[in-house]
């Protein structure tokens, strides 16, 4: 790789690649998704290898079955595919912790994603696994595997040794014999966040732009400049999905285009991450699907025709285009359609332009293109040769067309286009409308529908067009279950024990599944309880009275409990539905890292009003320091921090709400370093006894002061804790069980947990289920394994694809599923389940 472009024996290429994630699919579809990826005219994909899908626990590792990445690696390789191979150690991908195994936070002293031993020493085990896996399939080696990526998007991240970390990393890999090129991807433009500008590691980027933005080329073509200074090619290694923005990359100078998720998967089991596109939180869904050209369920969408299409013109053009460099189009072009802000232009190798006209509008517009006015289709971004000397095919020259040229053989030019097609050959002008050929010279004009240009095998000699023929699509029918049987058991627990504070599911081995915590607590004199730290999803119940859960993403939660006196039994199930996959400091659980569990239960013992009293210091406040509400100082300079200060006092430990907060603040405590405080989680923890506050805000003009609350806590304790870890479920829902026969819909009480089991037979296209139903959540197995979770009824936000279906590939047979009442505005029920074909 250089700054013109990479090169791949003797060849120079312009890269398109899919992501296609092994880990989201059954082993039995690998080879069909690549071939798919391969008719599509994609040459590689870019695939992570999450570490802890490997390392199940502590030391135990497996790369068997649909594990088994070499044979992945080996398959894309058979089917002629590059691989672009990105281990980590941290991958984000929406997976549960960005792949960082939970077990990791346990240890206090371990820093994520830092140039810290601990963790280094851990990286290191995982590189030695996976690293030789990759280095034996790598393209030096005559393998698949043409870069390596370490990290993935550093430069989200607070690391405090960029250059230390990524030199470790570069390190590990070079030991481990990898040649091919070392890259790494800034996900917000930052190369140095991303690379620690580290010899040896070649910054990539990654671009996530409005698709209607016209100012896309603009912002592209900047990196194209700042890397090429650097002798670097532009690899854009994740994008949008939609191919007219890909042609805006690659007119922008891009010789690597790699859009994120084109072949859609699935979440199976405990592997969808808690995240923080919701408000503020979100669960990532089993379908893993955000309209990629391939479905999650491997159905061509549109967009798969249209990467055809482009893919034919980027072959079509070759190493000519590979090597293009970037100019301004020597044409004038203006439009009648809202368009780019800044055309685009590439200059061809052996002569010529190619030129892109975006239409960002609705309708069908007319360009005008060194005065020649020519139609552009709605929503279409045709790729325009200017000046193009026609070579071996012809001895004349496309002066201009138009439309994408996609096809060209001695005599024939055929061309893409939803709309005619103006072609100028030498002097000639001719119209070309779609489906006709027409002459110009001695060569002979084709215009084919976007649709039929997809399917172009090819020109043969003698003009005549080869196509490839229709994919074949078997449609299943709708089935709808009336009638399931219920087992008389339920899942055994495993005895965890008893502590006085409720521990951690990490800390009792539970890294991916569920726990149960119970106490008897005294509420004599008590109002409220505060739940703090608790994540996942907490189904609580009070004395005998379920709850509806608690989603706060480690949030405090005050719970009512003034109905209740004396002793009572508290009893908690805490499910694990994901690590952070993000690093966000508004909430404990969003943060990278963080564990699960029910955190820690208070007894709110008093409440104490200490809004007023906070000293003031900024501005020009002076000395003696003025006395105000806290957030009730006022100048003329708004937007200017303050400080506020006060001393508070509790016999007990206590916890400082910030009530009306609207935006971060920063809070220290006795002089310690300042922590940020959000609106989401307006808490501080505070010891007992005195303890001096201060509070750092930015002056609003427009906003009253804040209310303050200082709440005395005592902790409930004495919890007896058992688990149930995925292994431990799935070994349950796969043992053969007796049943009687219930019929649908079925009802349960809030907390009640009922396991059912479906007759299904292997099918040869798979099932989607979905399911109808309220206050109800589900969790499916098929085939010996745990196909994922759906919840129906209220529920927090859900990313991803499709949250309401799950999905039974083709070959798995039967089907069980545990279902758990969940408390809420109304009763829990399973109307019904539906057996659907795939479909997009």
């Amino acid at each position: 790789m250089d700054a013109r472009g990479i090169e791949i024996d003797g060849r120079s290429q312009v890269v398109l690649c899919a992501s296609l994630f092994y880990f989201r699919l059954p082993r039995e579809q690998w080879r069909a998704r690549l071939d798919q990826v391969r008719a599509s005219g994609y040459t590689c994909v870019d695939v992570y290898l999450p570490w802890n899908f490997h390392e199940l626990a502590p030391g135990r590792w497996d790369f068997e079955g649909r594990r088994d990445v070499a044979a992945f690696l080996d398959l894309a390789h058979e089917v002629g595919l590059s691989v672009i191979a990105r281990p980590g150690p941290y991958i984000c991908s929406e997976w549960d912790g960005g792949a960082l195994p939970a077990w990791l936070g346990l240890d206090p002293e371990l820093q994520v994603r830092q140039n810290e031993p601990r963790f280094l020493t851990q990286v290191a085990a995982w590189f030695d696994q996976v690293l030789p896996i990759v280095a034996a399939r790598q393209h030096s080696a005559g393998g698949p595997v043409i870069m390596v990526q370490l990290e993935n998007e550093l430069d989200f991240f607070d690391c405090t040794d960029r250059p230390g970390y990524l030199t470790a990393l570069r390190d590990l890999a070079l030991g481990h014999g990898i040649t091919v090129p070392l890259i790494a991807c800034a996900g917000q433009g930052d190369l140095y966040g991303a690379t620690g500008d580290v010899t040896g590691v070649v910054p990539a980027c990654n671009f996530y732009p409005d698709d209607q933005s016209p100012h896309i080329e603009a912002e592209v073509r900047r990196y194209r400049e700042l890397l090429a200074e650097r002798g670097q090619p532009l690899l854009v290694t994740e994008t949008n999905r939609r191919h007219r923005t890909l042609r805006r990359l690659l007119i922008s100078g891009a010789t690597l285009i790699a859009p994120y998720l084109q072949s859609s998967g699935w979440n199976f089991g405990y592997t969808p991450s808690t995240g923080n596109w919701g408000d503020p939180g979100n669960f990532m869904s089993h379908s893993y699907d955000f309209g990629g050209y391939v479905s999650s369920t491997g159905q061509e969408r549109i967009e798969y025709a249209e990467g055809q299409v482009f893919a034919r013109l980027i072959d079509v053009l070759g190493p000519r285009l590979a090597v293009a460099t970037r100019t301004a189009p020597a044409v004038e072009v203006s439009t009648d359609f809202p368009t780019s802000s800044s055309i685009g232009a590439l200059e061809l190798q052996g002569g010529g332009q190619l030129i892109a006209v975006p239409n960002l509008g609705t309708v069908d517009g007319t360009a005008v293109v060194a005065g020649v006015p020519v139609q552009v289709a709605a929503g279409a971004c045709p790729l325009m040769p200017v000046g193009l000397p026609l070579d071996s095919w012809s001895a004349h020259t496309l002066a201009f067309a138009s439309a994408d040229l996609v096809g060209a053989t001695k005599g024939v030019l055929v061309f893409s286009s939803a709309v005619p097609v103006t072609v100028v050959v030498d002097d000639t002008t001719v119209v070309v409308a779609i489906g006709e050929r027409v002459r110009a010279a001695d060569l002979e004009l084709v215009a084919l529908p976007p649709a039929e240009a997809a399917r172009l095998a090819g020109v043969q000699p003698d003009g005549v067009l080869d196509f490839a023929p229709e994919p074949a699509h078997e449609v299943g029918a709708m089935t709808t279950v009336t009638s399931v049987r219920r087992r008389p058991a339920i899942a055994p627990s495993a005895a965890a024990g008893t502590y006085e504070l409720p521990p951690t599911l990490e800390s009792l081995g539970v890294f991916r599944g569920r726990g149960d915590y119970s106490t008897t607590v005294d509420l004599t004199g008590v109002d409220e309880l505060l739940v703090a730290g608790a994540a996942d999803i907490v189904d609580l119940a009070i004395g005998g009275a379920v709850r509806p859960p608690l989603v706060t993403y480690g949030a405090n939660r005050r719970i009512d409990v003034r109905d209740l006196t004396g002793p009572v039994p508290i009893q908690a199930t805490v499910e694990i539905w994901g690590h952070a996959n993000f690093d966000d400091t508004r909430l404990p659980a969003l943060q990278l890292g963080a564990l699960r569990g029910l955190g820690t239960v208070w007894k709110i013992r008093a409440v104490h009003d200490v809004s007023a009293l906070w000293t003031v210091s900024g501005h020009w406040a002076g000395q003696p320091a003025p006395v105000r509400q806290l957030g009730g100082w006022s100048s003329t300079r708004g937007g200017e921090r303050v400080t506020y200060t006060r001393l508070v006092h509790s016999p007990t430990i206590a916890a400082l709400l910030l009530r009306d907060l609207h935006e971060p603040v920063f809070v220290r405590i006795n002089g310690a370093d300042p922590v940020s405080v959000s609106a989401e989680n307006p808490w501080v923890l505070l010891p007992a006894g005195s303890s001096q506050v201060a509070v750092t805000l930015p002056h609003d003009p427009s906003r009253a002061g804040l209310g303050t609350e200082l709440l005395t806590l005592a902790p409930v304790t004495g919890w007896t804790c058992t688990v149930q870890d995925d292994e431990l479920l799935t070994a349950f829902a796969v043992s053969a069980s007796p049943g009687l026969t219930v019929e649908l819909p079925l009802k349960l009480e809030p907390g009640e947990e009922a396991w059912l089991d479906v007759e299904l037979a292997a099918s040869e296209i798979g099932y989607v289920l979905r399911f109808e139903g309220t206050q109800v959540r589900v969790t499916a197995w098929s085939g010996g394994e745990c196909i994922g979770r759906v919840w129906l009824g209220d529920r927090p936000a859900f990313s991803g694809g499709d949250p309401d279906v799950l999905w039974i590939p083709a070959g798995w047979a039967g089907l069980t599923l545990l279902l758990r009442g969940v408390g809420g505005p109304t009763s829990p029920e399973l109307r019904t389940l539906r057996l659907e074909p795939p479909t997009i």
